[in-house]
């Protein structure tokens, strides 16, 4: 049964990031369609972002009355039937609501997918975190490699979106409907609008805040940063996401070694470096080959920071496990959501090499904010 449980959170991993996959890899498609400027692009990012953080807590209450199996079941439904309606929105404004929505959809089905996933790392007394984030990456960079094909291919957005889609879902479903005894109870009191980490938590946040948000911008705006900064062509600049996602993928299954060998705190400034050394190499590189090396390099970055945030979370000495990941979530799936639009923003005001230089300066705050991930007695 542990087994099976575990291959149904590998399932719903791989499927989250295949979806956002799918959609960072035709970003530059909806931007051709509706002659989106970067900064119009920014705020439908931002519409996204904003749904998926008002959903936290209401999600948390979700999993609490249903329990984080049936929670994220029917969560994850719901994102096959708003992901299938995207690409027939006719105008931006109507794009943009269904956005929302997504984002609404994506922010429930993280926050009840992560406390299953929590569920079966504790009843099988091993960690098993980092594995399931590696899923999301595989997915990623499996739905960001689907574009490329769709683009060689010169397949409609539509087209492309439904039969990823029904690919997943074929692969997926199965393994992911099993019989598993969620633990149930009732919501205490109202719930909250944000769920904001304090005291010592609130510098774990900030790393992964600072993480996330560039593995959020990475997603989604790398595709169009290998476009408009180095040229390639759509299907070309397509490859930037699959590269940042296998590195992600890679580092997040031999997780478990870089951390024994140089400790948590030692991992997260590592990875620093290497997204430090990722932004200099996308923005000086001569060439699309090293350009696409610099996407390996970031995703090399950001690939251990969340997971080992969420960990230093359920050990916090001062409050709940439950408590301090909902509170450590909020700032790092509201970083990974709310940094497409923020480099967005920065490109309108500047350029997109602004926003990678913002990506930048925010690996120095992880590497100085390392020492808050030390493990808590």
């Amino acid at each position: 049964m542990l087994l099976r449980a575990w291959g149904a959170i590998m399932a719903m991993f791989f499927f989250s990031g295949g979806v956002f996959g799918i959609w960072a890899a035709r970003i530059p498609s909806f931007v051709d369609k509706f002659d989106l400027s970067p900064g119009q692009l920014g705020i439908l990012l931002l519409l996204i972002a904003g749904g998926a953080i008002i959903a936290f807590p209401v999600a948390g209450r979700w999993v609490d009355r249903w329990g984080a199996r049936t929670a994220s079941l029917i969560l994850m439904c719901g994102v096959i039937i708003v992901a299938a309606l995207l690409p027939l929105m006719p105008n931006v404004w109507l794009l943009g609501a269904t956005l929302l929505v997504l984002g609404a959809s994506f922010g429930a089905k993280d926050v009840a997918m992560n406390a299953w996933g929590a569920e079966v790392e504790k009843r099988m007394e091993r960690a098993v975190m980092s594995g399931f984030h590696a899923s999301f990456s595989l997915g990623g960079a499996l739905g960001a490699l689907s574009g490329y094909w769709a683009l060689q291919m010169e397949m409609g957005i539509a087209m492309h979106f439904w039969l990823a889609l029904a690919v997943m879902v074929i692969i997926c479903g199965p393994l992911v409907y099993i019989p598993w005894d969620s633990k149930k109870s009732a919501p205490q009191g109202k719930a909250q609008l944000f769920a904001i980490p304090k005291g010592a938590l609130l510098f774990v946040g900030i790393v992964g805040f600072s993480s996330a948000l560039g593995e959020g911008a990475m997603i989604d705006w790398s595709a169009l940063i290998m476009h408009d900064l180095k040229g390639a062509d759509a299907a070309t600049a397509a490859l930037a996401v699959t590269a940042f996602s296998v590195a992600m993928v890679v580092t997040r299954l031999s997780g478990s070694v870089i951390i024994k060998m140089v400790g948590p705190v030692g991992t997260v400034r590592l990875s620093a470096v290497m997204a430090f050394c990722g932004g200099l190499t996308v923005l000086f590189a001569p060439d699309i080959v090293i350009s696409l090396v610099g996407f390996c390099l970031f995703g090399l970055g950001y690939a251990m920071i969340v997971p080992l945030a969420f960990s230093r979370a359920a050990n916090d000495p001062e409050v709940s496990a439950g408590v301090g990941i909902a509170s450590v979530a909020t700032l790092t799936y509201g970083g990974m959501l709310m940094g497409p639009p923020i480099i967005g923003a920065v490109a309108e005001l500047t350029s997109l090499a602004g926003g990678v230089w913002l990506l930048i300066a925010l690996s120095l705050v992880t590497f100085s904010f390392a020492g808050a991930l030390k493990p808590q007695s």
